[in-house]
């Protein structure tokens, strides 16, 4: 097949995944376009079978605000017409579902039919796509797809209650290599970050409001008083000029450490003993997966599609949004001794197994031909 895949090129869940698939998708030697305004973080574009074409949106004085979605229609049409694309795949409603529809409506009128399937990732329905400003066009950009696809039970659900959804929504979860996370592969001591007998508590984010970054140091802060622990924080992002404060007042410096972006995280996930993810909001809960593919148990908020990623008393657990004492309290339950920590770690990583790529790929094969048997009878 000849695929086009369409994402936002920067660290978010559905950029990483959209790289992740259409990467695998070459390897199994499918063609495959990515179209994206700057290569996409974790896209090696030297692999045979990929093509990257950049979205180039020329600034011009009577635009506030540059027109990225007609760019991207006109980017598309060229390239599927050119390259003969059977299908184009976008990740996020916002713009990309509706700028794909209008490229589906320009090849129309050259009697080519360009299927599209839209991935739902998360606040491109719950936070963005709600906003009166845009519910419509995302609503019927959704109900004119071929296909549609959300990367949770919840997400879907979220999708039905808030807009008027006449298309079927076809759950197809997150997925992870398990091979990226052998223990062999880290590289990293737990001695760069810990002495003998603390345990070591890693939150991964990009520090944004939803989050909620001052919930994980008020987490640690209550689980360092019962027990010797450190505090890593990777990533980068609004919150932590407000987060450097609280650890401040707390007194807690020395026992916290940043590390911002990371390239090699799988080495810092394998040094930890548990992953803090009490985020606001989460569709689906990458980071969550990526810390149980590492065999790290998982405390988590109960927001979203995240319970079924971690399921609660048995990766780790799920809290109220909000609750640290709570949080704290079951972290507590899985760090006190080895016995209980390595049960949840043995627990987490075959949750991990479950969404492994191998699982998951031959879905979107599927949703892939049915979307061109589709197109051929239409």
């Amino acid at each position: 097949m000849k695929i086009g895949i369409v994402c936002y090129p920067t660290y978010g869940g559905s950029g990483i995944v959209a790289t992740e698939l259409g990467m695998d998708l070459a390897e199994s030697g499918h063609q495959v376009h990515f179209f994206s305004t700057s290569l996409p973080a974790r896209l090696d574009n030297k692999l045979p079978n990929i093509y990257f074409h950049r979205v180039f949106v020329e600034t011009y004085p009577l635009f506030q605000y540059q027109p990225y979605d007609l760019a991207l229609s006109t980017i598309l049409g060229e390239v599927a017409e050119k390259y003969k694309l059977d299908l184009v795949h976008v990740h996020y409603a916002i713009p990309h579902a509706y700028a794909a529809y209008f490229t589906k409506m320009m090849l129309r009128e050259k009697g080519i039919n360009l299927p599209v399937i839209t991935t739902l990732h998360g606040t491109d329905i719950t936070l963005v796509g709600k906003h009166p400003v845009y519910k419509s066009a995302v609503e019927f950009s959704i109900n004119q797809s071929d296909i549609v696809t959300s990367v949770s039970e919840s997400l879907k659900q979220d999708t039905l209650d808030i807009f008027n959804i006449k298309n079927e929504i076809c759950v197809v979860p997150n997925f992870i290599d398990n091979q990226q996370y052998l223990p062999e592969q880290d590289s990293c001591c737990r001695s760069n970050f810990a002495s003998t007998g603390e345990r070591i508590i890693l939150h991964v984010s990009n520090l944004r409001k939803v989050k909620r970054i001052e919930d994980v140091i008020g987490t640690f802060n209550l689980i360092q008083k019962e027990i010797p622990a450190r505090l890593i924080i990777c990533g980068e992002g609004p919150e932590w000029e407000m987060a450097e404060q609280l650890i401040e007042e707390l007194g807690i410096g020395d026992k916290v450490k940043s590390l911002g972006m990371v390239n090699d995280l799988h080495a810092v996930l394998h040094a930890s003993d548990l992953f803090l993810l009490p985020s606001e909001q989460e569709s689906f809960g990458l980071a969550a997966l990526e810390a149980m593919a590492a065999s790290v148990p998982v405390v988590s908020s109960n927001a979203g599609g995240l319970p079924e990623v971690n399921i609660d008393g048995v990766t780790g657990y799920t809290c109220p949004i909000g609750d640290i004492e709570m949080m704290a309290e079951k972290s507590l339950e899985i760090l006190r001794d080895d016995k209980t920590l390595n049960e949840f770690k043995y627990r987490a990583k075959q949750q991990a197994i479950a969404f492994d790529k191998k699982n998951i790929l031959p879905q979107y094969v599927e949703i892939y031909k049915e979307a061109i048997a589709k197109s051929k009878i239409g």
